[in-house]
């Protein structure tokens, strides 16, 4: 049998970097509370596609580094992302099969599984901000995670990452 050697490293990572800049990209004021969840929508995807690549650890790599460019306590987007991952990776195979609408539905809960971990450390720390402002950002990552996923797997195809 043989076996394939993994491809395309580089890849994931600018993908990942892509999402770290899309994330502190200045956006007017009004849109702020809308901007979607990058960092969470390119976990969910790589963990959906690849689950052997991309896993928890990756996620609580991002995730930390995601604390440090947004200024958190050092670990609530880390922990976050690595729950978040843990289930995409439980279900990859169900999700997989999905549509894509049923899949926004699914992204939906998971991006709200992570704002609510988040909101609850910040809690925690006595920073708590408005809930119904800190929903919307995985209402407007269900929405996008159609084009999100179609991006992403046309760059898997094109740079035949395995």
């Amino acid at each position: 049998m043989k076996q394939v050697m993994p491809h395309g490293g580089f890849t994931i990572v600018l993908t990942f970097v892509l999402a770290l800049i899309l994330t502190i990209f200045p956006l007017p004021g009004w849109a702020e509370e809308l901007r979607p969840l990058w960092v969470v929508l390119t976990v969910i995807y790589w963990a959906m596609a690849l689950p052997h690549r991309v896993s928890i650890g990756i996620a609580w790599m991002s995730g930390l580094l995601l604390d440090v460019l947004l200024d958190a306590l050092l670990g609530q987007h880390a922990l976050a992302l690595a729950l978040v991952a843990f289930l995409t990776i439980r279900i990859h195979q169900r999700l997989r099969i999905f549509p894509l609408w049923q899949q926004s539905i699914v992204i939906f809960v998971m991006c709200f599984i992570y704002s609510i971990i988040v909101l609850w450390i910040k809690g925690i720390t006595g920073v708590a901000p408005n809930l119904w402002l800190f929903i919307l950002p995985s209402v407007t990552s269900a929405i996008i995670w159609p084009a999100v996923f179609i991006f992403l797997r046309q760059i898997r195809r094109a740079y035949r990452v395995n």
